[in-house]
């Protein structure tokens, strides 16, 4: 004898999360946004008013190609940053924090203090006002 189990055609639909969460913790949220290697010292080096490709990629942390064209592309994708294509042939983009982006200003302000304060011989990069 086949046993079937029927489906409750009363089953409520799940809430719709995020593919990048991993819980609903807001800190474990935020990580998986930007809590990489890279994504926050390109979002620095936006801050500081760098905006092209070869601006970025000449960081002090000389950030590898690859994964500068892949943070860059997840930043988009989060919604931090947007481009703007400034040259045709080739196409080459700047690229710009979006207030979303902007609003990560006081996260690094944090990590700058911090490590500042304990790390020795650190300093900080200057970040132009707002």
């Amino acid at each position: 004898m086949q046993v079937t189990k029927s489906r409750d055609k009363r089953s409520h639909p799940k809430a719709e999360t995020p593919a990048f969460l991993r819980s609903p913790c807001a800190v474990a949220s935020t990580l998986d946004l930007v809590g990489d290697k890279w994504s926050l010292l390109v979002i620095r080096d936006l801050l500081r008013g760098n905006s092209t490709y070869k601006e970025l990629q000449n960081s002090p942390e000389r950030i590898p190609t690859n994964l500068l064209a892949d943070r860059l592309k997840k930043l988009e994708e989060a919604g931090l940053i947007d481009k703007t294509a400034y040259q045709e042939h080739p196409v080459r983009y700047a690229y710009r924090l979006t207030e979303k982006g902007k609003a990560l200003r006081e996260v690094l302000g944090a990590f700058a203090r911090w490590g500042k304060k304990h790390i020795p011989g650190t300093r900080t990069l200057e970040v132009p006002a707002e």
